[in-house]
């Protein structure tokens, strides 16, 4: 069971407890981005598991007619074992998402599963005409070029500043480059991309500069934040924009709970808080 000062940001341990949250999301006019806790797997039982639990989920949000979408990571579906395992995996998730209309996203996680990912997703977008997602980072070097790529591919994009410890031979380790970066990533999509794009950001300032492209080029967008993290803006900007909760589940919630409450001052001090009972 998920003690109640990591319920902030976790779903819940099962499908149906990440359901639930998920209706109650949508009743404040708030969709979902469903993702099964879980990376790194040195086994291929472990990638088939969640790769059957996922294909299972979106069958569930099918029939409940919820307004979400899954979001898996490359690493969670056998990366480590092989780029052929992973592709194997997110197919039959995406294709069998794609038979019930479910939309799936495909995390990106460090940089050297970049390219496996982007083929990963560039293939599959095409074979489904869209249906599915993937993340690209600010602070890669790389991305300005992969961004250009993506333009013509169907499906969505989206942007985040990037969160992995990169060597600076490959990444901007200056918070200011980055920031620079992700605003002209930005720009880029906003004239050049047919809709499709996603501002996965809690930066108001990166939200603002999203709300003025949207505004000068018309393109269609959605802000993307996570679960626990500014939840009172999230509610605001779904009164105009629409608005997507990333919400990890599952048995897995430790580390994810941790990597959450330490890597933001104020997310420290409210886990602090629920351990005083202040």
């Amino acid at each position: 069971m998920i003690p109640p000062i990591a319920t902030r940001f976790v779903a819940g341990e099962t499908p149906a407890e990440a359901l639930d949250h998920v209706r109650n999301l949508n009743d404040r006019d708030l969709k979902a981005i469903v993702n099964l806790l879980g990376e790194h797997y040195d086994d291929r039982e472990s990638a088939r598991a969640d790769a059957a639990e996922y294909r299972s989920l979106a069958a569930d949000i099918a029939a409940t007619d919820l307004d979400a979408c899954i979001s898996v990571k490359p690493s969670q579906l056998g990366l480590d074992l092989g780029a052929d395992v992973f592709r194997e995996e997110v197919t039959t998730i995406v294709d069998s998402a794609a038979e019930e209309g479910v939309f799936v996203w495909i995390d990106m996680e460090d940089h050297t599963t970049t390219d496996t990912t982007l083929d990963a997703f560039e293939d599959l977008a095409r074979k489904h005409d869209g249906g599915v997602g993937v993340c690209v980072q600010a602070n890669l070097k790389r991305t300005r070029d992969d961004v250009r790529r993506l333009a013509d591919i169907p499906g969505k994009v989206r942007f985040v500043k990037g969160a992995y410890d990169e060597p600076a031979d490959v990444a901007y380790k200056d918070k200011a480059t980055v920031n620079r970066e992700y605003e002209a990533l930005l720009e880029y999509a906003f004239e050049h991309f047919d809709g499709g794009i996603a501002v996965g950001s809690h930066d108001p300032a990166m939200i603002d500069r999203a709300i003025d492209l949207h505004e000068e080029h018309g393109t269609d967008f959605e802000i993307q934040m996570l679960m626990g993290v500014r939840d009172d803006a999230q509610e605001e900007l779904a009164d105009d924009y629409e608005v997507w909760q990333y919400a990890p589940y599952g048995d897995r919630w430790k580390s994810y709970f941790y990597r959450r409450a330490m890597e933001r001052k104020e997310n420290l001090w409210f886990a602090v808080r629920a351990i005083v009972g202040r």
